[in-house]
């Protein structure tokens, strides 16, 4: 079963984090968590709590968005029943999100529509229901079912995606490239200390190498269904490769001197993305590629180009 997950911002979330400041109101959360939906009645006697003191609180946590209270005739009136919401809930500062500029295009591609694949066992996908086909076989990278995948792993070779260039269409010069993804090692089981080399092309052109740290799984990802194994990849790291006049940047620094130059875009239709370790890389650590349901971000990869007006 999918976990339910509720990521509060402090500064816009202060209903509720007020509903989670009372020692009382997190007894009835964990309780309502662990034994289900309940009402007030059954909640006050398991908790040796005034039934008055209970509904005081069930109002506050209902008025937060913890809760969902419905009511039911009972034998004698009626009665609330109390269902808890969310499985966790995380506290995150949300970094100050711009709007998207005019003069940016951004395509997201889900990670299972990638257009041409070789890839090496172990390997494998999976979408947020279960595993796509058969686990460490090369070809069920071939099955259909994998534009549903949410996380993709293999130890050597490449998946390519095949992106529109929209800025051609539009008759914009691109001034800068970006692909945002969610990346980690990929071992039998997990290791935080398993380096792995994970190249990244444009069109045929190697643009540069990122070197993974490793394959994470000290903790379920933010967004990891429940049903995959805790003791699998969990989660990778957000990165950003950036191509532009001066080079090519992986979070801000500079990986290759690769340019926009070097990739001649503006006489290509499509914008080619390959992702993946060489059979010749120094650290050949495989690859894990997060998607929508998996991993810490709930996101695609992302395309973003700058381009002028």
């Amino acid at each position: 079963m999918t976990r339910n997950f509720l990521v509060v911002d402090p500064e816009e979330g202060i209903e509720v984090l007020r509903g989670l400041v009372s020692p009382i109101r997190a007894r009835i959360l964990k309780l309502l968590h662990v034994e289900g939906a309940m009402n007030v009645n059954d909640i006050a006697r398991s908790l040796s709590l005034p039934q008055s003191t209970v509904s005081t609180n069930i109002q506050v946590l209902q008025d937060a968005g913890l809760i969902r209270v419905e009511t039911r005739k009972a034998k004698k009136g009626n009665q609330k029943i109390c269902h808890s919401l969310f499985d966790e809930v995380l506290v995150m500062f949300k970094e100050d999100i711009r709007p998207l500029k005019a003069n940016a295009i951004e395509v997201a591609m889900p990670i299972g529509l990638y257009t041409s694949c070789e890839v090496s066992a172990p390997c494998g996908l999976c979408s947020v229901e279960g595993i796509i086909g058969l686990l460490d076989v090369p070809d069920t990278f071939l099955d259909p079912d994998r534009m549903k995948a949410g996380l993709v792993w293999f130890t050597r070779g490449y998946v390519e995606y095949q992106f529109p260039n929209n800025a051609r269409l539009a008759q914009r010069r691109i001034n800068s490239m970006e692909f945002s993804m969610e990346l980690s090692s990929e071992v039998p089981g997990t290791s935080a200390d398993w380096p792995s080399d994970i190249t990244v092309a444009v069109n045929g052109k190697d643009i540069g190498t990122w070197t993974s740290p490793g394959d994470f799984g000290d903790k379920r990802g933010v967004y990891t269904p429940d049903w995959w194994k805790l003791k699998g990849s969990q989660y990778g790291k957000l990165k950003a490769f950036r191509v532009n006049g001066t080079g090519t940047y992986v979070d801000g620094m500079k990986i290759s001197p690769v340019s926009l130059k070097d990739l001649d875009l503006d006489t290509h239709h499509s914008i080619r993305l390959r992702i993946g370790v060489k059979d010749d890389a120094r650290h050949p650590g495989g690859i894990n590629i997060f998607g929508r349901g998996f991993g810490n971000y709930d996101q695609d990869i992302l395309m973003r180009l700058d381009t002028d007006t």
